[in-house]
């Protein structure tokens, strides 16, 4: 444990000394995989997974990240029972009123928004959301977004419909129809358009419908701990893989 920390601690004077990625995002995987390797119940995997949620935003802000995607929830995720999704849910709903009442949320001026066809989500967690987008929205320091309920490819083609609307209504000329118009009204609405790292957790190595569109030109970092599992020397890591492709960019 001693030689753990001891190189914790090396690698987090090195990754110190240069550039911190501006925008973080992370696929969490391995919830239910950490469960049955402990002989949990599936809705175990999702709590642990939650409090180590709470760690890596605390070591983010520390390292001087401004903002964090989470994937928590896919759309392809309806497709698991009932009691999983409820599970879910009901975590979701717990972390966000924690970090409502969190001292730490209005001190650092973190601001919480939530991303993906939200009215597919149970009524009580939609009221959550509107509470602590409202609660936060005039935070500009650090920026949180979860992904729930949330597909890449669904994005793209909400933002396009949007477009398409305002041009019927003479709002908008095709011709003046640009990236930066399309970023505008993807979920984040332009505020998390590009992502410089993004982690996934738990062995697969595919982004799985995960910011398409944000994700164009990142660094793709996995790892093959369960998210439970990730340690700070894991971030620390993808943190320096980072640095060094950054580095070593053709200008």
């Amino acid at each position: 444990m001693i030689f753990h920390k001891i190189y914790e601690n090396k690698l987090l004077r090195s990754v110190r000394k240069g550039a911190i990625p501006h925008h973080i995002a992370i696929i969490m995987d391995g919830n239910r995989r950490f469960a049955r390797k402990k002989g949990l119940e599936p809705h175990e995997g999702h709590f642990f997974g939650s409090k180590k949620t709470e760690e890596v935003l605390e070591w983010c802000w520390d390292l001087g990240v401004k903002m964090l995607t989470l994937y928590a929830f896919s759309t392809e995720n309806f497709r698991r029972s009932e009691k999983e999704k409820k599970n879910i849910f009901q975590l979701l709903e717990s972390e966000l009123r924690r970090l409502l009442k969190d001292r730490r949320t209005y001190e650092r001026e973190l601001r919480v928004k939530v991303v993906g066809k939200r009215e597919l989500l149970p009524e009580n967690l939609r009221e959550t959301i509107k509470e602590v987008e409202e609660r936060t929205k005039k935070h500009r320091r650090h920026y949180l977004n979860v992904a729930v309920a949330y597909g890449g490819r669904q994005e793209i083609i909400d933002a396009v419909r949007a477009i398409l609307r305002k041009v019927r209504k003479g709002e908008v000329r095709p011709e003046e129809i640009d990236e930066k118009m399309l970023e505008e009204h993807l979920y984040g609405e332009g505020r998390y358009s590009k992502v410089d790292l993004i982690i996934r957790t738990g062995g697969e190595q595919r982004l799985s419908n995960f910011l398409p569109w944000q994700a164009a030109n990142s660094v793709a970092y996995f790892c093959d701990v369960y998210w439970p599992e990730f340690r700070k020397i894991d971030l620390l890591r993808a943190i320096r893989a980072w640095q060094y492709r950054k580095s070593h960019e053709v200008v």
